[in-house]
């Protein structure tokens, strides 16, 4: 065997091993993690910025959520009493028709007041579902990109930190005066700082996104209740006058 080939193989099987030796400490800070074991307090206290950040991302995400639902179900529960207010005037209205006594009056005059209320209730349907769609793309485009820039941050901090452990591991062995040691702790080292500038270069864009994304949230939520309150103010100025036993509505079938 030449000397250049054995030089080739010791190079692979010194690769070969650092590899393992970088998955090891990467599974090991997995591990810790999901076992929730005390990590080093500096390392965590470093992070409490980015922690602050994610705690606020997961908000949003989970806010979000529940509003979709919400939404849904005031969609469904509105639609339903319409239903109900405009068949119990059409009902009303039906008899008030075959009854000239002034209980017929009274029936004619509740069941206009109850399809004009089930009118403008459904007329609170298309802001409503605006609003659910807005949140809908909101939560699709914007927190889903969030979602997978923090998921590759998580995977470099994983890295990082899974570096600090072998690094922290190699150096309470070092021996200055032993070359092959040091040379171990100098290459390790080399890990430590690629890993930290990727990480770091992915904390700062996932706190960034986190701060872009609560504005656009904002700015979303503002415009979207901004119309569904003028729509619902609307409402209530037009069913004034039926509180007030004024209403001149006819009946009519909405559904």
């Amino acid at each position: 065997m030449s000397s250049r080939q054995c030089s080739w193989d010791m190079l692979s099987d010194s690769s070969v091993m650092a590899r393992m030796q970088k998955k090891f400490w990467k599974t090991k800070q997995v591990l810790i993690k999901a076992t929730g074991k005390k990590e080093d307090e500096y390392v965590v206290a470093s992070d409490a910025d980015l922690d602050a950040k994610l705690e606020f991302f997961h908000s949003v995400q989970l806010t979000c959520t529940e509003l979709l639902k919400v939404i849904e179900k005031y969609q469904h529960r509105i639609t339903r009493l319409s239903q109900e207010e405009n068949e119990l005037g059409l009902f009303l209205r039906f008899q008030a028709e075959h009854d000239r006594t002034k209980a017929g009056n009274m029936m004619d005059a509740t069941s206009k007041a109850l399809c004009t209320s089930a009118k403008q209730r459904m007329a609170l349907c298309p802001p409503l579902h605006r609003l659910h769609q807005e949140v809908e793309t909101f939560r699709r485009r914007a927190i889903a990109d969030t979602l997978l820039t923090v998921s590759y941050m998580e995977k470099a901090r994983t890295e990082y930190r899974g570096a600090l452990l072998w690094m922290k591991d190699v150096s309470q062995e070092l021996d200055p005066d032993t070359y092959k040691q040091l040379e171990k702790f100098r290459k390790v080292q080399t890990q430590v700082r690629g890993t930290k500038s990727q990480f770091e270069k992915l904390k700062n864009d996932v706190c960034q996104k986190v701060d872009m994304l609560g504005a656009s949230r904002c700015n979303m939520l503002s415009h979207s209740l901004c119309t569904y309150q003028a729509f619902f103010s609307f409402s209530i100025i037009l069913l004034c006058p039926i509180l007030n036993g004024k209403c001149t509505c006819t009946c009519i079938e909405l559904f």
